[in-house]
């Protein structure tokens, strides 16, 4: 009797450890994706994106979820950094602080070659994994950092953005946000615009620049969805069902994610995954398997949202920590195929499905924005014909239409 009182957490505790070491096993070969890492926004807070001070260091960095050291013991082999500006830039310097943060990413590259491979395609994603390195992407997070211009959209495609996040939480002149869901914003356009939303969608189709449906409202996910030629993902979001927060997405969004062969990359932030301050490991891992169970082993992969976040569960505390979310896993009897699709190859999948559906021979999308959807206090109108038949909505073209003909009929 006294012997089993001793016995069984000594099991518990070899047990653990057993489901730890498949799990390092398994991320030496497959290390993991993280759709959404914010530490670009955390260089320029601290740093003024000033690299070579000696606090910046990136391998003894403190004060952050990430740094060189954590990502190694995390097995963290790809990585979608955040090229990511508020939106109290709008209407003002989205485009330039987007510009800036993309450049910061490609000196993480540049400074640390090392350990950072800046790449651009699926293939280089596996190339980096042969080389022991981190794949380092860049994702911009929101729509408004392309300023409502397909030019702006391709130029940022060129810098090496490889998805889009189509808003953040504030409606783009085409894009509707998840404050729309929780009534603290107005729906503008019932998910997208029928015009420039969905040349929008096409145009990054024709790229081949991955759709991002984080921040949006639902009804932009399903338009996104339902318009989009190619897989999408939601590169930081968790399972509305476990956790009724607006951020997250609900089943029947779920199920036309499996559809289409489409990803959801778990959040770890507390308030996604609990719906309050507190949580802990076993509860990311209850989202894990909802997107499983509801869409499909496929559907699921990882989107940490590490230092875009001021409260992680316990037992995630940080890009180390991978592994024991992944020993969760085997201990819930996900196969190693499934975990291997959680870590990188569903990410891999829906990266390449995008590359394929690209086609840059095709035209590109060149009819611009109306005019009028535009905040001008701070902007010129250089190119926007004189004839307002071509950039009026419907309802300023009859007022102006009306105002020539009684100005005729005056003369």
């Amino acid at each position: 009797m006294w012997t089993c009182w001793w016995l069984w957490p000594l099991v518990a505790v070899c047990t653990a450890d057993q489901f730890l070491d498949q799990a390092k096993r398994i991320m030496q070969n497959t290390p993991v994706i993280d759709g959404h890492n914010d530490l670009p926004w955390q260089l320029l807070r601290r740093f003024n994106n000033e690299l070579r001070q000696k606090n910046a260091n990136l391998t003894s960095l403190t004060g952050t979820h990430t740094n060189i050291p954590k990502l190694k013991a995390g097995f963290v082999g790809g990585q979608f950094w955040s090229a990511y500006t508020p939106c109290d830039t709008q209407n003002k310097d989205a485009v330039k602080r987007t510009l800036e943060q993309i450049d910061v990413i490609h000196r993480m590259c540049q400074m640390y070659p090392e350990t950072f491979q800046c790449v651009t395609t699926s293939q280089g994603i596996r190339e980096a994994f042969r080389a022991g390195k981190v794949a380092s992407l860049i994702g911009v997070e929101g729509g408004h950092s392309i300023d409502s211009s397909l030019g702006v959209l391709r130029a940022l495609y060129l810098l090496g953005m490889r998805y889009l996040t189509l808003t953040h939480s504030c409606n783009t002149p085409w894009a509707d946000n998840w404050l729309v869901d929780t009534g603290d914003h107005d729906a503008q356009h019932s998910g997208l615009s029928d015009d420039f939303g969905k040349s929008v969608v096409r145009e990054m189709n024709r790229l081949g620049v991955i759709i991002d449906l984080a921040h949006v409202s639902v009804a932009t996910m399903k338009a996104a969805l339902n318009q989009s030629q190619a897989p999408v993902i939601f590169s930081h979001s968790s399972a509305f069902a476990l956790c009724k927060h607006r951020r997250n997405v609900p089943d029947d969004v779920l199920q036309l994610v499996k559809q289409t062969g489409s990803l959801v990359m778990v959040n770890f932030y507390n308030d996604y995954v609990a719906c309050k301050r507190e949580a802990n490991l076993s509860q990311v891992a209850d989202h894990l398997d909802h997107i499983k169970k509801v869409a499909g082993a496929g559907a699921v992969g990882f989107g940490g949202d590490f230092d875009g976040v001021t409260r992680l569960p316990v037992g995630l505390e940080d890009v180390s920590k991978y592994p024991n979310l992944v020993a969760e896993l085997l201990r819930r009897q996900w196969t190693e195929a499934e975990v291997r699709g959680a870590l990188a190859d569903n990410l891999l999948r829906v990266f390449e499905a995008v590359e394929q559906a690209s086609d840059h021979a095709r035209d590109p999308e060149e009819t611009p924005i109306e005019q009028n959807y535009l905040d001008s206090s701070c902007r010129t109108s250089y190119g926007y014909s004189a004839a307002p038949r071509l950039h009026l909505k419907p309802a300023s073209l009859l007022a102006s239409l009306t105002a020539l003909l009684l100005g005729l009929r005056l003369l």
